[in-house]
């Protein structure tokens, strides 16, 4: 009999674990999303103000928010995504490193 509920202590606690990580994957995968998110929107308020009255008279300078915001978001989602496949969850894991791939693509398309 104590063998029984010392396996189901430890299922319990392994559960527990599992989802304090997991939240705080979605914690910061939300946290990275809304920095990009900020990222461009000060970007295109940026680009709003300095074009109201002003004549081009040269090359715009490079803008390199979409790499850096894409590329951190991409490396956000890469660690959370390594994180789930050394707890065990091999599907989400696998998601969240498609999902880093695609965001890796995205970030070096909009290289300048």
């Amino acid at each position: 009999m104590p063998e029984r509920a010392g396996k189901r202590s430890s299922a319990r606690e392994g559960a527990v674990t599992t989802g304090c990580v997991l939240l705080l994957v979605l914690v910061a995968d939300v946290a990275a999303a809304l920095l990009v998110a900020i990222l461009l929107a000060a970007r295109g308020l940026g680009r709003m103000d300095a074009g109201s009255g002003r004549t081009a008279t040269g090359v715009p300078p490079v803008d390199w928010t979409p790499v850096v915001g894409f590329g951190a978001l991409a490396l956000t989602v890469g660690v959370t995504a390594l994180v789930l496949l050394r707890i065990g969850d091999r599907v989400v894991g696998a998601v969240q490193l498609t999902l880093c791939g695609l965001l890796a693509l995205h970030a070096l398309g909009s290289w300048p």
